[in-house]
């Protein structure tokens, strides 16, 4: 309770927010096809989910301004994992959802600075201002994460840890839940949690 009061003290400027459960299974339901989507990339190009079937996409809800999302990347933790996963095949697309005027919004160039900046590692940054695909799957939070099977179906849902905090010390002892879903998933393994809250900022839509 300590680390939470101090996370919502440090993270003023923006608020800390956990979804309730229920809350997290509106939009893209575990078990179900994942919600079909095309956006586009800050590099440029358009990316429609349809073009990576076959394949383990993680999909994370990103606002460089959230103190939460602050932890991970100022940590490399998120830089880690994506580089471990696409080293492994794994079409990792960060989205981001704020809307224009909004914490957090981009445009495609200073979205690529950013990306540069911080050394991400993502298969794609996807811009999703309107919030029309952060909606239609339920996104609540950055981060907020989804892992979707090479057959198209949804099989995670929720938090990155289980740590919500903005203490880059709670990250070496946090069960990382997408690190272990993918695990689980690429051995060929029953998937242990396949859902959970997620936390963090509020996703600023319009």
């Amino acid at each position: 309770m300590k680390k939470m009061r101090d996370a919502m003290t440090a993270a003023a400027s923006c608020t800390l927010f956990l979804a309730h459960p229920a809350a997290s299974f509106a939009g893209a339901v575990v078990g179900q096809p994942a919600p079909a989507f095309s956006l586009p990339d800050a590099s440029g190009g358009q990316e429609a989910l349809s073009s990576f079937k076959g394949k383990y996409v993680v999909l994370e809800w990103v606002n460089f301004d959230c103190p939460f999302v602050g932890k991970h990347y100022g940590s490399g933790n998120m830089q880690k994992l994506q580089k471990t996963y696409t080293g492994k095949g794994v079409v990792w697309l960060s989205i981001n959802s704020s809307a224009g005027g909004k914490q957090g919004a981009l445009d495609a160039t200073k979205a690529n600075a950013l990306v540069k900046e911080k050394g991400a590692a993502p298969t794609a940054f996807l811009l999703d201002s309107e919030g029309a695909v952060g909606q239609a799957y339920g996104a609540k939070t950055t981060p907020h994460m989804f892992i979707i099977d090479p057959s198209g179906k949804l099989i995670y849902n929720g938090a990155i840890d289980d740590r919500p905090s903005i203490d880059k010390a709670d990250i070496a002892t946090a069960r990382n839940y997408v690190q272990t879903a993918l695990d689980e998933a690429m051995a060929g393994k029953p998937v242990t949690t396949t859902s959970s809250q997620p936390y963090g900022c509020s996703v600023k839509y319009r």
